[in-house]
């Protein structure tokens, strides 16, 4: 299981840019991400390295953040793997909140980071079905 960090932001120019910024400061790593915006505000979903201490800086900042569980898949680097993760999800009666790509530093193999529900009950459904879990 990975902690994920979710930023609530203002959707304006540059603000990314600041958030990137005191990752940088913090020397924490961004592993993988995904932006969904609105109008006026985004969230911006976030795996680091550090995920208490980003937390603590952006808060501190004046970023609203929250801390979540999710699921890091990892797969094989082939056409079709995606599909067949989602495949056994789908079997297994599991809906898929979000889905997003990170990769494992490691291996250089691609691991979808994936928020459920009962993320507890997913991981022990999708190493039951032979992917590998991080």
């Amino acid at each position: 299981m990975l902690k994920q960090v979710s930023i609530y932001a203002e959707n304006k120019k540059g603000t990314m840019q600041v958030i990137t910024g005191i990752l940088l400061e913090e020397n924490i790593n961004i592993l993988g991400s995904v932006t969904n915006d609105s109008a006026e505000y985004g969230i911006i979903r976030m795996v680091v390295s550090e995920p208490e201490k980003a937390v603590k800086a952006l808060e501190k900042a004046g970023f609203l953040c929250r801390m979540q569980d999710v699921l890091g898949v990892e797969v094989e680097d082939e056409v079709g793997n995606l599909h067949k993760l989602l495949v056994a999800l789908s079997e297994s009666n599991i809906s898929v909140d979000y889905i997003y790509l990170s990769f494992n530093r490691e291996s250089g193999k691609p691991v979808m980071v994936i928020h459920t529900e009962d993320i507890e009950e997913v991981e022990m459904c999708v190493a039951a079905k032979g992917f590998s879990l991080l």
